[in-house]
């Protein structure tokens, strides 16, 4: 019985990983000669078409990240469940990130840096408490309630807003395109944790951007993206900061990456960016996680975070 190692990146330590938490099992490198029909599961990121066919006794794929836009779309997809990797380091990593942008936003830390470079004092502007600003996440799943309970925690007004109605204890979630303009008009800085799908390609554009709150707190809306880089339509994110329907952004993702050097999100100065780094999966975890599962599957129980093909997530 074999696990598959399908990856775009070097393999060799991954192999290692699974080796140590899965020491009776076969680990096999797409690319090098193995026994089709002795696999059972794939763990991979980013294959070429047509690389997972001719798996006759598939029994899930797995996917080496949160996101699975990277396999949605294949025609020759196996017909197994796919399953996402959902695990608390991820999760306590991206509410990190959240908390530390939010904050930064708030206490206004970006004019600072200008000051201390520029060796400008100017303690002439006490900023707002955070209970005056109101946050909005979309995309209210594992990784959006985690981050908005700790973003409570600091004081902020937190809602949600999911393409389905769910009830999260403390929180107002907004659902479905009805939800959303409401949840647009009452939202200071907009967080994005969503999946990409076709519907969420691009949704991140001017016509959104012009439903955010006015008046705020804060000056304007601002926008934070750790979600996907498809999901932003990066013409409209500047050109909308030039015009002020966005206040500032906070970029970790982007709809090329590496982000490439001519890109004027580089130097805007209302514009901090990240290396899609904002979450990371530690690949001990990612290899714990998913041999655990594995384990689970023999085991008799059902897999964790199984993807709904149609949603896309």
């Amino acid at each position: 019985m074999s696990l598959l190692v399908a990856v775009t990146w070097e393999t060799q330590p991954w192999v290692e990983r699974f080796r140590r938490h899965l020491p009776d099992r076969d680990i096999v490198v797409l690319g090098e000669s193995f026994d089709k029909a002795a696999v059972r599961y794939v763990a991979t990121w980013g294959p070429k078409p047509g690389s997972l066919s001719g798996l006759p006794n598939l029994e899930a794929l797995f996917s080496l990240g949160a996101g699975v836009d990277h396999l949605m779309g294949y025609p020759d997809l196996p017909d197994v469940p796919i399953v996402r990797v959902a695990q608390d380091d991820l999760t306590h990593r991206m509410s990190e990130y959240m908390v530390l942008h939010c904050l930064m936003h708030l206490r206004d830390q970006r004019r600072f840096d200008e000051d201390q470079t520029a060796k400008r004092w100017r303690p002439d502007r006490a900023p707002p408490i955070a209970g005056d600003v109101r946050i909005g996440i979309m995309g209210f799943g594992v990784l959006g309630q985690d981050s908005a309970r700790k973003l409570k925690t600091m004081g902020f007004d937190v809602a949600g807003w999911s393409r389905t109605p769910k009830s999260v204890d403390g929180f107002q979630v907004f659902a479905g395109e009805e939800g959303l303009t409401p949840f647009l008009n009452r939202t200071d800085i907009l967080i994005a944790l969503m999946p990409l799908t076709p519907d969420t390609k691009g949704i991140l554009n001017r016509s959104l951007f012009e439903r955010l709150a006015r008046g705020g707190a804060l000056g304007g809306p601002i926008l934070i993206n750790a979600g996907r880089g498809k999901l932003q339509v990066e013409s409209d994110i500047l050109s909308c900061l030039d015009d002020g329907i966005l206040q500032a952004a906070t970029l970790d993702v982007f709809e090329t990456e590496p982000l490439p050097k001519d890109s004027p999100l580089w130097t805007h100065p209302r514009v901090t960016v990240t290396p899609h780094n904002s979450a990371t999966s530690e690949p001990e975890a990612t290899a714990r996680y998913i041999s655990q599962q594995i384990r689970r599957y023999e085991a008799g129980e059902a897999f964790e975070n199984v993807v709904d093909r149609v949603r896309g997530y």
